[in-house]
């Protein structure tokens, strides 16, 4: 009937540090001086010799990725030999040697020949952020101290960038909230298993029937809405039982322990699902920790509120009612969630104006990368297949 977002991603990373270097010559005598700038190093010929063979594919590995590999370039197995930087890679926001709030805006872009494999950023050679996109927009959350952040990307045929970046954090914000998460871009959609293209091909994604609905995510919707700016999922058939997943990864670091996942939701046939789920991502490290929960509107009798076991990869029901929601109407939901340790720990739901105790923990899930905070949100389908549309407004995550 579903899975809770599952992204895994890994793969090499070495340090890279390209240097450029001004000459500086003295001529004649007195104060009379002239400078004189080198010439930036030869760019790499096209083609150059990848610093590692890909082997990964979807099709070969349950992982969407080779194992993560850690600066320096010592450690990456096999290593990436210095200097081997093979396409233009921008980063536009730290700047090197400067000093920034937390979260830190991280914007890079990679411009590879070949088609973009990854990007990843890590800070004090622990990765934080991963994307399949030629582009980073993002907040990573760093603790106040010095701190190396390295932003990499690597294409499809192992060549590979990389910006090394020397940063002051100054503080963090007591509590950030990212908000009307409904329209940032970077939203992404899978049904069963994730589409062509997607760098994770195939592979399992929103679970359910295999062959997928006919399903939509329109942004900044005028109505209805509640401020003008909602968005709109459909799903329709002709697949029963089948399932779409939309998530973004809005966020990245270890610096954040403590969630609210705030939301409003509208159905214009509250009778048509067969689920309904939200679910909340953080992962590195190595490890991920899921917060996931789904209205269970005809799995159980009654209707109940069921929640993600991460280390057991199942779902377990709650004691929390999930009756039929009313049509037309604004609903209110609020997850409170803390990452404790190696544990998830449900903490509260709020449903319009009821708030209900949880106070459930669960194992992390271990082995696992693709390295974001990321929210989620899923649609099923019931069998026989019926048509329906929720819209979402109001989607604020707050972080601390």
């Amino acid at each position: 009937m579903q899975a809770v977002f599952s992204v895994v991603r890994k793969s090499a990373l070495c340090e890279i540090i390209v240097i450029s270097f001004l000459g500086l010559v003295l001529a004649g005598c007195g104060t009379s001086t002239s400078k004189k700038t080198d010439p930036a190093p030869p760019q790499p010929n096209y083609p150059a010799t990848p610093p590692v063979p890909i082997t990964w594919s979807p099709s070969t590995t349950s992982l969407p990725a080779p194992p993560a590999c850690n600066p320096p370039q010592s450690t990456c197995d096999p290593p990436y030999p210095a200097g081997s930087n093979n396409f233009p890679l921008s980063v536009a926001s730290p700047l090197d040697q400067g000093s920034v709030t937390s979260p830190v805006h991280v914007v890079a872009n990679a411009t590879p020949k070949n088609p973009l494999f990854f990007m990843r950023v890590y800070v004090d050679q622990l990765a934080v952020y991963y994307t399949f996109t030629d582009s980073i927009d993002t907040q990573i959350f760093v603790g106040p101290g010095q701190h190396k952040i390295e932003v990499m990307a690597e294409d499809k045929q192992g060549y590979i960038s990389s910006t090394i970046l020397n940063v002051n954090v100054t503080s963090q914000a007591e509590k950030t909230t990212i908000s009307d998460i409904q329209n940032i871009p970077g939203w992404q959609s899978c049904a069963a298993n994730y589409p062509v293209g997607s760098g994770r091909d195939g592979q399992l994604c929103a679970a359910g029937n295999p062959n997928p609905p006919t399903s939509t995510m329109t942004p900044n919707q005028s109505s209805p809405a509640m401020d003008g700016k909602s968005a709109k999922f459909t799903m329709s058939g002709p697949n029963g039982y089948s399932n779409e997943l939309y998530f973004n990864a809005v966020a990245g670091g270890n610096n954040v322990s403590h969630f609210v996942y705030d939301l409003y939701f509208y159905m214009d046939n509250p009778g048509a699902p067969q689920a309904l789920e939200f679910d909340l991502n953080q992962t590195f490290g190595g490890r991920r920790w899921v917060w996931g929960s789904e209205c269970n509107l005809k799995g159980e009798t009654p209707p109940v509120w069921d929640i993600w076991d991460d280390e057991a990869g199942l779902w377990r029901p709650s004691n929390i009612p999930c009756n039929t929601f009313p049509a037309n109407q604004w609903i209110h939901l609020v997850w409170t969630v803390e990452r404790a340790a190696e544990q998830v720990h449900y903490i509260s739901l709020q449903v319009g104006d009821q708030t209900y105790n949880v106070d459930t923990y669960y194992n992390n899930q271990p082995d696992w990368t693709l390295e974001e905070i990321d929210a989620a949100f899923q649609m099923d389908m019931p069998q026989p297949p019926v048509d329906y549309s929720v819209w979402l407004d109001k989607v604020n995550l707050t972080m601390w």
